[in-house]
């Protein structure tokens, strides 16, 4: 009998057909110091198309960093782990963390750069409140933060200066960018990611492919390590199974498969399950149904 830790009881027998998957090309960050945030412009604005397997290589900013996608799906990797960001998303990255931007479906990439006051972190929180805002985190994006992160100038530095009408506009949008992020619920939509290459290495690839292979024992050939290994890492690096982990992954897939629109039915069967299973997978990982927590109807799900 297999250790409990070693399978995922509600996978299906076998996952549908890897996709070929293109690859990626890599892109640098692109000209952020036109966009340096200060006291009197606190929250500068980017707007970028980049196509899907795009990857915008790994950087940092010495200010805080909203990456929000108006259109399509992006990935954020930090060395702790990686985030899943569709169009009704938005990721707080707090100043020096280096991270590293992929396009899961080709997007329109809003970057808010957040000026940062020495030694303060967040939106314009007081102090009290700010040790979450010192690490990346997921928030829901309103209609209203949507709509004002479409309004903001998006015009670099050393250009023709704004009009004194254009700035007064920036300052009222900036402010009720940061009111919204105040705002903004948390979600739990990271998969942490280990230190260890090798458990690094099968992270990676499931991550890249959630559905290839169904127990950790077929995970763990490709690591040198056996299951029982792999196993214990996952205790005493992620502290959580592979299973449970394995779920978070799924789960990240199968928001970007939503922000697609695609049918709850569809989205099950991509990722290898049944209705009713990955209903209940859902259910049990984030204590809602599947409909509600990727922001459609139930139906199918």
């Amino acid at each position: 009998m297999p250790s409990p830790a070693l399978s995922d009881p509600a996978a299906p027998r076998q996952g549908p057909p890897a996709r070929a998957r293109r690859p990626i090309s890599y892109v640098d960050s692109l000209t952020p110091h036109l966009f340096v945030p200060n006291a009197a412009r606190p929250v500068r604005a980017k707007n970028r198309h980049l196509f899907a397997d795009t990857q915008v290589l790994p950087h940092s900013h010495p200010w805080a960093q909203v990456a929000v996608s108006t259109t399509g799906v992006i990935r954020l990797t930090v060395a702790q782990g990686t985030y899943i960001v569709p169009p009704s998303r938005a990721l707080w990255i707090p100043p020096g963390v280096e991270h590293a931007v992929t396009m899961v479906e080709s997007a329109d990439l809003r970057t808010l750069y957040i000026h940062q006051p020495r030694g303060r972190y967040g939106p314009g929180v007081p102090r009290a409140d700010e040790a979450p805002w010192q690490q990346c985190r997921v928030l829901e994006v309103s209609d209203l933060l949507r709509s004002v992160v479409r309004e903001m100038p998006c015009d670099p530095d050393g250009g023709p200066p704004l009009s004194g009408e254009m700035q007064l506009r920036e300052r009222h949008l900036s402010a009720l960018v940061l009111s919204e992020l105040r705002r903004a619920p948390v979600v739990r939509l990271g998969v942490d990611l280990p230190r260890d290459k090798r458990l690094r290495h099968l992270c990676e690839a499931v991550l890249a492919d959630p559905t290839r292979h169904e127990t950790l024992a077929d995970w763990a050939r490709d690591t040198g390590a056996s299951p029982r290994t792999v196993a214990r890492l996952f205790r005493t690096e992620l502290r959580c199974t592979f299973t449970q982990w394995r779920h978070q992954v799924i789960l990240a897939k199968a928001v970007a498969l939503a922000a697609s629109r695609q049918p709850m039915g569809q989205i099950a069967a991509e990722l290898g399950y049944s209705p009713s299973a990955f209903s209940a997978m859902v259910r049990r990982t984030v204590g809602q149904p599947p409909g509600r927590f990727l922001g459609q109807s139930s139906t199918g799900g």
